[in-house]
């Protein structure tokens, strides 16, 4: 079916040709209605649509069950039950409130900027590295996107701690396969019984998520409801306390509090049968259960008191519980206000049954501990893929979850320290109330249902995370960003990332092996608050840039509150802990300079080139228009290249010197003109702007690419040397290629382009760098050893000869090699003061160079520049006489071919012909005419070419021809074997009729040197003496 037949009937008609390009709306929008949720990549995406089609649709879930639950059952969990009872003990109610209240404003604030981020455009699964990376771009999308990988792994690792912890501690105390001989290798043996029962349950949790997440995400529900109701039990026990609390005595020895696992009775002394015995405490604290043995000092002072654990809501215990109580590893829980005797301590207290502190306590340690609680906001944007409208969804779902948990975690925090006595509080492991969940303890109707609550939610929390983290990795890895990582994209037929799961369960069991709660939890808070941080950042970028792109949605955001939430994440890392915090940076920023380096270059849009942009055009319009001072002259280069019919660059060499003599630095453009018009030439110009830019690559010159087309090369050029730049980024200064072939006669306008150009860069105050013999320069990977760069400074043009070799040898070729300069002293000349002034004038310039004075006297002139000379002018009018007979040729055919159709045509049409032709010109030939007229200019020419070989050469020219003749043998003499000579380039002569002898004397000034460089200055000064 032909374009017409397809478009009939479509009023398409005027638009049928673009069709393959731009479709119509109505296919776009059919194709966006049936969008599935495939990580973004248009391409891919239509090239996959008619697969994608026949998928089976899944059922997409709303916020409720989508975003709110999983947010909830994320956040809630493992601290809640098992650390915030004794951050409250420890921090007191108020610093415990602060701690909290920080945390989940960092959160809120997080969740801000995330939902404007989730709700500006379509978020497919991999929900906030995708978010990041779009915003950010591939660099820090990349580097956070794996810091929320590596944060989310420990943070299954921290789950599956907090569940052997209470199994081993609460549930089943007999089931630990290491026990401790004594009071001191208690926590050694507790270690060792994670590190075991942790591995075991990482390789059951990894078995569950590979054979299916769908019975994972059944379980979810079950383990939701356990959380919910644990939480309902704290409360519903906290109303109890009111009028009715629990009976949960603690023993405590003076003020101190005392361990109840190992004895039963709180007392010294038990009656019975009117008999006084000894308790099972006294045989702890004495050498004999005698009444008369030797104990303890203090044990003797102190009368054991027995007080109730939680005294309830109503019994002012909050009053005690306000302020912290920090101490140090190993010291006695004690409470305050107690009255006690302190005996002299003497014997070692570690095996008494004592309730210890575990860990060196702080506030910011605290923090570090705390924060994982509030993590878990990203659960319902990592599900994006799943949710039936996610613009609508993750914004209410997810601050609805953290409102819910703030409010519980705060509340929480006033209860705890309002019923539950001070020393339980920090009482870690529930030693003082016979082992129990200290949180237990206050729950309603049975310590169990806080147990078995907390245990399955840690469970369930463990599988999220198992289940969540291999799909961010092969999210990542699909990108194709991080080049290392790209084995975990591929996963099961059914896309299931089999590889990221094995990954996971490898770095979990690094937090596994860590083993302590306390000391994992700090880890993953700094991987989660980095990513946090990223996301504010995003977020305010996007803001402050005001990209047309950035429509959010949801509108309750501000720029101010992403940058309050960036700060607050950033200060929360180092509070938490300096060390952790530069540790993750450091992660973070080998990561994105590895995808800087190594990555695929993608192009989303993001955040952070816009940025580039905006302060690009800030800084241009900060650079002013003028030229610089003298102390930040650099030369700006515009490099001209010249192209062969295949587009390939002709001397690849003068881009390797263009990088020797920036080395990155300034500004460098590489242009190179094409003949034509632009229309016929694009395709052309494309493949010459990509082998240009390969090349560059290669030559690891740092800059920009200009491709001109231009009806005349000559044009080009000038259009180049007028416009190439912008604003204060313009080249100063023009290197170009001697063009080697320009006696060659079907070479006419290679000279004549050149000559020009050497006269634009004078009219355009512009520097200007000529390469002789290109080719023989060295390539970056070359190094000179040894060898001299020597500068021939004739005439003083602003000091750009001092400036090269000093710039030329910060690069690694020329590093090696001595810099010489040369002057020439004439007649009149004191060349001894001369060589003085010369070395005063360097040391004050700062630059090493050893220093020559050259004497050149006026000799008579050479039979030798004569004959030069005049074979110069010969050679000139010659091709002048040649050029003339080929104009006079093409005339003669042409008048010819006039004739001929004269003759052919009608009569009208030959008087109109007649009529056009100049009248020199007869269209009556006659033979004798036409071979008359051939003859004429035969003499003619005969006579031209007579005349040159009579011809005597003009003194002006002889006078050059010896200057160039005597310098290049003076510069031979002593430069013959420099790696490299600088030479003042003489200008071209005012009468343009000698354009073509100017070639002839720098031909001549450079003869028999290897590598030269002509330099002709802006005529400003390039290099000063003052600081």
């Amino acid at each position: 079916m032909d374009r017409g037949n397809k478009y009939e009937g479509k009023n398409m008609a005027l638009f049928e040709e673009e069709m393959d390009s731009n479709p119509m709306v109505s296919s776009l929008l059919n194709k966006l209605a049936n969008y599935t949720n495939l990580t973004q990549g248009v391409v891919e995406h239509e090239a996959d649509e008619d697969t994608k089609r026949k998928e089976v649709k899944v059922p997409r879930m709303g916020t409720f069950i989508g975003v709110y639950l999983p947010c909830l059952q994320n956040i809630l969990g493992v601290i809640l039950f098992l650390r915030l009872t004794w951050i409250v003990g420890t921090a007191g109610v108020l610093e415990s409130f602060i701690i909290v209240f920080m945390c989940c404003a960092c959160t809120m604030l997080t969740a801000i900027s995330m939902s404007a981020i989730a709700t500006n455009g379509v978020v497919p699964a991999g929900g906030s590295y995708y978010m990041i990376s779009r915003s950010l771009g591939p660099e820090f999308g990349g580097a956070v996107g794996l810091c929320f990988y590596l944060g989310t792994t420990f943070a299954g690792a921290m789950y599956i701690l907090g569940t052997i912890e209470i199994l081993l501690t609460y549930i089943s105390p007999s089931a630990a396969i290491f026990k401790a001989e004594d009071g001191g290798e208690e926590t050694e043996a507790m270690l060792n019984n994670m590190r075991v029962y942790g591995t075991c349950i990482i390789i059951l949790m990894a078995v569950v998520v590979f054979v299916g997440v769908k019975y994972v995400n059944k379980l979810a529900l079950v383990f939701l409801a356990c959380v919910i109701l644990s939480i309902i039990a704290i409360y519903a026990g906290v109303i109890k306390t009111a009028f009715d609390p629990p009976d949960f005595p603690i023993c405590l020895l003076g003020n101190r509090t005392l361990s109840k696992r190992s004895f039963d009775v709180c007392a010294k002394f038990t009656e019975s049968n009117n008999e006084t015995k000894t308790t099972t405490l006294w045989r702890l604290f004495c050498n004999s259960s005698l009444h008369n043995a030797t104990c303890d000092d203090y044990f003797s002072l102190n009368n054991v008191t027995e007080i109730q654990g939680i005294p309830g809501i109503m019994s002012g215990v909050l009053i005690d519980n306000l302020w912290s109580a920090y101490s140090e590893k190993g010291s006695i829980v004690e409470k305050k206000n107690q009255p006690s005797v302190s005996g002299s301590e003497d014997v070692k207290i570690g095996g008494r049954p004592y309730v210890f502190t575990d860990i060196m306590t702080y506030f910011t340690m605290l923090v570090g501990i705390y924060f994982p609680s509030v993590t878990g906001i990203m659960a319902g944007s990592n599900r994006s893929g799943d949710l039936k409208d996610a613009q609508k969804s993750i914004p209410t779902g997810t601050i609805l979850a953290i409102s819910t948990t703030s409010f519980i975690y705060l509340s929480c925090i006033v209860l705890f320290g309002a019923c539950i006595e001070g020393v339980i509080l920090r009482d870690k492991f529930g030693e003082a109330v016979n082992g129990n969940l200290v949180v237990g303890t206050l729950a309603w109707p049975s310590p169990w249902v806080i147990v078995i609550g907390s245990f399955f939610s840690t469970c369930g929390a463990g599988l999220q995370s198992l289940t969540g983290a291999p799909r961010l990795l092969q999210a990542i890895a699909r990108d194709g960003i991080v080049p290392f990582i790209q084995v975990f994209g591929h996963g099961k037929a059914n896309g299931e990332p089999t590889w990221a799961l094995l990954l996971t369960a490898g770095i979990c069991e690094i937090g596994i092996l860590i083993a302590s709660l306390d000391s994992v939890a700090p880890i993953l808070s700094m991987f989660f608050l980095m990513c946090y941080m990223f996301v504010n950042l995003a977020c305010a970028v996007q803001t402050l840039l005001r990209t047309p792109n950035w429509r959010p949605r949801f509108k309750y955001y501000h720029w101010t509150l992403s940058f309050l939430g960036m700060s607050l994440c950033l200060a929360l890392m180092f509070i938490c802990s300096w060390y952790y915090a530069l540790v993750a940076m450091l992660i973070a920023g080998c990561i994105y300079k590895y995808i800087e380096y190594r990555g695929a270059e993608k192009e989303w849009g993001d955040g952070i080139r816009g940025l580039s942009l905006n302060a690009a055009r800030y800084a241009l319009l900060r650079v002013e228009d003028g030229p610089p001072h003298t102390k930040n002259w650099r030369p700006q280069l515009l490099v001209l290249l010249n192209l062969d019919c295949e587009q390939l660059v002709k001397h690849p060499r003068l881009l390797s010197f263009t990088s020797q003599l920036k080395a990155g630095k300034g500004l460098t453009i590489v242009g190179s003109v094409l003949q034509g018009t632009y229309l016929d030439k694009c395709t052309e110009t494309q493949k010459a702007e990509e082998n240009v830019k390969a090349l560059m690559g290669v030559e690891k010159t740092k800059g920009f690419c200009q491709i001109v087309v231009s009806p005349s090369f000559r044009d080009g050029i000038s259009h180049l040397i007028q416009s190439a730049g912008l604003g204060g980024m313009k080249h100063n200064t023009v290197l170009m290629a001697w063009p080697q072939s320009w006696k060659r006669t079907e070479n006419h306008f290679s000279w004549k382009n050149f000559v020009d150009t050497v006269r634009e860069t004078t009219a355009a105050q512009q520097a200007l760098l000529v390469a002789k013999n290109i080719d023989l320069f060295p390539t970056n990977q070359e190094r000179f050893t040894e060898g001299n760069i020597d500068v021939w400074w004739i005439v003083h043009d602003g000091g750009m000869l001092m400036l090269l070799p000093f710039l030329l040898r910060q690069h690694k070729v020329w590093r090696k090699c001595k810099m010489r300069i040369f002057t020439v002293a004439q007649m009149d000349d004191n060349s001894i003061q001369m060589k003085k002034d010369l070395q005063m004038f360097l040391y004050h310039l700062r630059l090493n160079a050893e220093v020559e004075v050259v004497e050149m006297f006026e000799n008579d002139i050479s039979a030798f520049t004569y004959e030069k000379t005049l074979m110069m002018e010969q050679r000139s009018q010659m091709l002048k006489q040649m050029q003339l007979s080929k104009n006079e040729r093409e005339r003669e055919a042409q008048l010819i071919h006039d004739r001929n159709t004269a003759s052919h045509s009608t009569p009208a049409v030959k008087a109109s012909v007649a009529a056009s032709v100049p009248e020199k010109v007869q269209m009556t030939w006659t033979k004798e005419k036409f071979v008359a007229e051939k003859h004429k200019n035969k003499d003619t020419n005969v006579s031209g070419f007579k005349d040159i070989f009579n011809m005597k050469p003009n003194q002006s020219n002889v006078r050059r021809m010896h200057t160039a003749v005597k310098l290049n043998g003076v510069v031979l003499n002593k430069s013959q074997h420099a790696q490299l000579v600088l030479l003042n380039m003489p200008g071209p002569p005012k009468n343009r009729k000698g354009d073509e002898n100017y070639m002839e004397f720098l031909e001549v000034l450079t003869e028999g040197l290897d590598r030269v460089l002509l330099v002709r200055g802006s005529g400003r000064e390039v290099i000063t003496i003052y600081s």
